[in-house]
C-alpha cells in the first residue's frame, strides 16, 4: 500500500513540474522543471519496479534514463549558454550599463603568420 502511495505522490510532483515548464517565467525555470520531471520519471521507474516484484529490470531502465536525462539537460544548458549574449566586464562609455555586449561571434585568427 505505500508504493502504490508513493507512486501517487510521484505523479502529482510530476504534474506540477510539468505546469512549471509550462508557466515557467524564464527559459532556466523550464529547464529545471525538465530535470525534476526526469529525476522524479526515475525514482517512479524504481517504485513500479519494486511494485511489479521486478526491480533488477526496472532499475536498469530507470539508470538508463537518468543517464540520458542527465545528458539531455546538460546538453541543452550548454545550448543555452552559447546561444545568447554575453555582456563583458569592459566598461566602455556610451553603452547601455557600462558594458560590451558580445554577439558570441569570434575573431579567426590566423596563427600561421608572423608578427
Amino acid at each position: 500500500m505505500a508504493l502504490f502511495l508513493t507512486a501517487l505522490f510521484l505523479i502529482l510532483l510530476i504534474g506540477v513540474s510539468f505546469i512549471r515548464v509550462l508557466m515557467g517565467p524564464s527559459l532556466y525555470d523550464r529547464l529545471l522543471g525538465v530535470g525534476v520531471i526526469g529525476t522524479n520519471a526515475v525514482l517512479l521507474l524504481a517504485v513500479i519496479g519494486f511494485i511489479f516484484g521486478r526491480p533488477e529490470g526496472f532499475l536498469d531502465l530507470a539508470i538508463t534514463y537518468a543517464i540520458l536525462n542527465f545528458v539531455g539537460v546538460v546538453a541543452i544548458a550548454k545550448f543555452l549558454d552559447y546561444t545568447r549574449p554575453q555582456v563583458t566586464e569592459d566598461p566602455t562609455p556610451g553603452t547601455p550599463e557600462g558594458g560590451v555586449i558580445d554577439s558570441g561571434v569570434t575573431e579567426i585568427v590566423d596563427r600561421g603568420r608572423a608578427e
